[in-house]
Order: structure tokens, then sequence, then C-alpha cells
């Protein structure tokens, strides 16, 4: 039995040095580089190329580097004899936390518009908001985004959150459905979308739906960019029925250079950072399901293919 590990726009090295130690008596193998196929039961996967594991007939568990498996089932053809699991690491929904913190707290605060001021020498001051009149709505609110709404709570703002089942969260509203979903973004000052990418979710967030919100709303995305239909959202800001978004996400990565988001002066953009994942605590819990499989034990944070979460 070996572990293979197959990432695309990610440094393997890393990750590949640190299970050689902790697991020395293992054959670790990196994509396309492997002895024997067929020894191969345990694969590590980033975005690996479409169908690639089909070259490998007995792989019995797929481990995700990240919390999503979207960018597994969607490239790969799998069976119902395969698992699928991710990494659920609280690092991972800290660092989510503290990185959508510091972009409400920025817009908030107009952090943006005086930095773009200072270029232009502009001495403007403008009227700001606070946390106890802020309402923040927060789509998915699974292991990372419970969290998410959590922290905003405890803080003091209004949260309401969505999701597919109703969720109990200590101050935070909860719905569900498409009218649900209606409620949720009216009066919400901030929509911060955190839904994986399934066929349900994709293109959720497209100008029907964004027009629940209020004018002023500001729109964070850090879930998928497939859930954005992307030239809706520029139509909303451009005609003053959105007051802007922060993307972390994209239907393609890198960002293409043509695309219009890079220059759109309300649309920020950052490059897939909201919360990276920590390769210790991360190899921690892959060896933990790798010893699970040997020993025919429950893994660990497996996700069910067909709902894709």
């Amino acid at each position: 039995m070996s572990i293979l590990l197959v990432f695309e726009n990610k440094d393997v090295r890393p990750w590949a040095d640190i299970l050689r130690t902790k697991l020395p008596d293992t054959c670790i193998e990196i994509y396309p580089d492997v002895k024997d196929k067929s020894m191969v039961e345990f694969a590590i996967c980033w975005k690996a190329k479409k169908n690639v594991l089909n070259n490998f007939p007995n792989i019995k568990v797929i481990q995700s580097v990240g919390a999503s498996i979207d960018h597994i089932t969607n490239s790969q053809t799998l069976n119902m004899n395969q698992q699928v699991t991710r990494i659920v690491d609280e690092n991972l929904s800290n660092d989510m936390w503290e990185f959508l913190l510091t972009a409400v707290m920025s817009q908030m605060k107009n952090v943006n518009q005086y930095l773009k001021n200072q270029e232009s020498k502009v001495w403007k001051q403008l009227e700001y908001s606070t946390i106890s009149n802020t309402t923040i709505a927060i789509t998915g609110l699974g292991s990372i985004g419970g969290y998410v709404a959590q922290k905003f709570a405890q803080l003091g703002f209004k949260v309401k959150g969505w999701s597919y089942s109703k969720k109990q969260i200590a101050n935070v509203e909860s719905f569900v459905g498409k009218e649900g979903l209606k409620s949720c973004l009216n009066q919400s000052d901030f929509l911060i979308n955190l839904l994986p990418f399934t066929e349900n979710t994709s293109n959720l967030l497209n100008k029907n739906t964004l027009g629940y919100l209020p004018q002023h709303a500001f729109l964070i995305n850090v879930g998928r960019g497939e859930s954005l239909v992307e030239s809706d959202l520029i139509e909303l800001i451009d005609s003053s029925n959105l007051s802007g978004a922060l993307l972390d996400v994209f239907r393609k990565e890198p960002l293409p250079e043509e695309h219009p988001f890079w220059n759109h002066p309300k649309i920020q953009i950052t490059p897939h950072v909201a919360s990276l994942t920590n390769v210790g605590s991360a190899t921690n819990l892959i060896i933990e399901n790798y010893r699970r499989f040997q020993n025919n034990e429950e893994l660990l944070h497996s996700v069910s293919i067909k709902k894709g979460y």
C-alpha cells in the first residue's frame, strides 16, 4: 500500500516531507512519479487534473488538503467504494474569521476609501458604521460558517445565516429555503458567502438573489467563485444597487489579467488567501485518517459524494 500526493497550483514538497518524516515505513509518492499504480489506495489531492485518479484502480480514500472537496467531486469520476474526506481544522476557521473581521471593519470605517483619498490628497471625513447597528448575513453555516457567525454575534453584530438545514447557533437567526434566503438578505449590510460549490449553489448569487440586499450592502465572497454570476455583480454595482464587493475566490484562478474585476473601482480582490491550510495540523489529521483506514475504522470528516459536502 502507498500514499499518493496529486497537487496542482500548490507546492507539494512540504506535505511530502512531513508525511515521510512521520510515516517513515510508508511509501509516499508524488504524481506522476509512481512505481506501481496498483499499490496506491490512499490519495491526497488538491485540484488534480481531470480524471487523473482513474489511472489508479485501487484507490479507496481521497483526502482533500483543504476544507472544500468540489475540486475532487467535479474533476474526478468517483465510485461508491471510495471515500472522500476533507480538512476540518480550527486554525482554518479562525483564520477565516480574522480575515472576514478585517474586511468588514475596514469597509465599515471607510479605510479603503481613505487610502484612495490619500493618493489624490483629498481630505474628507466620511460617516461610518458601528458594530451595534450593522447586520451581517452569512450564506453557508457549516463548520467554518457556523464558527464565523458565532464570532460575529459575540462581538455584538446582528447576524443572520442561511443554509440547507436549520442551525442552532447562539444569537444567530437561522433561515432555510428560497423564501428564507430572501428574508436572510433583506436589510443586511453585508453578505458573506461561505457556501461550498455544489449543483445547488452554482450561480446562486445572481441578479435576483443579490437584489434582495439593500442598495448600500457589500458582498464578500470567500466561498466559491462558481456561486457568483460575475456579470450580474458588475451590473448591480454599476447601477448603484450594491455598494461594492470583496472577492477572494473566482471561477478561474489565478484571475486572468483581462478580467474586468481587476480595474473595477468598487471591487476589491485578494488571491484566495482568506484561510490557508496549515500544513502541520492538516498532515496530523491526514495521518490519523490513514491510520483509521488501515484499521478499518470510521474516517474523520468524510463527505457525501452525492451532496458534495
